[in-house]
């Protein structure tokens, strides 16, 4: 197997490493996100309103996930838009606006997202920061509607992706400008260094977190403002969050997380329960 080299310079990797971060500026080519973009809009024509999809909230993560959300491991499954619906149930504008988001196989599932997930620049990124057999876990197209976009309440991404010892990264790549005014990512600098705060555990009875979540200090939030093509690269331990989308544009976004599979073991309390062990992007 050939090996590629990383492709992040050790500028780069110092900034993610003291950060917790990295914006990588034009990491996607406007054909690549076009592609992108048209494929999800043929998926949501083809997807059936009156079929089975759930609300997803952050705010609510207990009560809103339930067999749709754990099936949707080794599927792509759709979820609504919290405010999506009127006091009847009724859908309150079409379903494209309605959706909050599409996961968490799109990775696997489908060839047009498959092509940017393994792609070799997003593999030789990875061996950058030290992966020897990484697999993407997970992966959404994340819609932000204008209006009614859901926040993301502060997390971090191992709490849901747990590895021992932990080996999570997010990529966050933007598929349109994300802003202040439509609800772009916001991220503590230097918060990963402090460790794991709490994890999100499943068991018999569905899913809970084993601790209750700290109290942050806006002000010490930065906001990550990108431009469409720009990949956000997320330590598995960086606090992060993003508020609700009240302006007229969308913020649309594709998001990966990826474990590593080599010296470290998938913690069987995640939520995530795959039947078929996901396919490693390289191995080395």
């Amino acid at each position: 197997m050939v090996v590629i080299e990383g492709n992040l310079s050790s500028e780069q990797l110092q900034f993610f490493d003291s950060n917790g971060y990295l914006v990588l500026e034009s990491f996607a080519s406007q054909e690549e996100i076009q592609s992108m973009r048209q494929r999800m809009e043929q998926l949501l024509d083809e997807f059936d309103c009156s079929s089975d999809a759930s609300v997803f909230s952050t705010k609510n993560q207990q009560e809103t996930t339930n067999d749709h959300f754990f099936e949707s491991a080794e599927k792509i499954s759709f979820f609504w838009e919290e405010k999506a619906f009127d006091e009847d149930r009724n859908l309150k504008q079409p379903k494209q606006l309605s959706i909050n988001k599409v996961g968490h196989a799109l990775h696997e599932k489908d060839a047009v997202f498959n092509k940017f997930s393994s792609s070799d620049k997003v593999s030789s990124m990875l061996r950058s920061l030290g992966y020897k057999r990484p697999v993407v876990i997970q992966s959404m197209y994340i819609f932000k509607q204008p209006g009614i976009g859901g926040e993301v309440v502060p997390h971090q991404d191992n709490s849901f992706l747990y590895t021992e010892p932990t080996t999570c990264t997010g990529l966050w790549l933007a598929l349109e400008d994300a802003t202040i005014v439509n609800g772009c990512l916001w991220a503590i600098p230097g918060s990963h260094k402090n460790g794991l705060v709490r994890r999100f555990l499943r068991d018999e009875s569905g899913v809970h977190f084993d601790k209750p979540s700290p109290c942050y200090n806006q002000e010490d939030f930065v906001s990550l403002e990108v431009k469409a093509g720009s990949l956000v690269v997320i330590h598995g331990d960086l606090i992060h969050q993003s508020f609700e989308n009240q302006s007229s544009k969308s913020r649309h976004a594709y998001s990966l997380h990826v474990v590593d599979t080599n010296g470290c073991k998938w913690a069987e309390d995640n939520w995530i329960r795959r039947i078929v062990d996901p396919e490693p992007l390289f191995s080395s």
